[in-house]
């Protein structure tokens, strides 16, 4: 009888953690997409190029900059 109810309880745990899962990668999806539209409408809204360039190079430069942070705290 106990083998039935720890296998509920299991079944229970995963689903809460899936539907959990799909709600924050859903929340992620929605910031970014919000995130895009507002720097294409403020960020150099008459020179695409240019907007895209600088959120590329933005972009580069705080992957770099935390590359090593994550260094500096992990004690590497």
């Amino acid at each position: 009888m106990w083998f039935f109810q720890k296998q509920k309880l299991y079944k229970k745990k995963a689903f809460y953690i899936s539907t959990k899962a799909i709600l924050i990668g859903t929340a992620v999806v929605l910031f970014w997409r919000g995130m895009w539209g507002m720097l294409d409408l403020y960020l150099f809204p008459h020179n695409l190029t240019l907007s895209y360039f600088f959120s590329l190079l933005a972009g580069i430069l705080v992957l770099y900059a935390t590359h090593y942070l994550v260094k500096g705290l992990l004690g590497d």
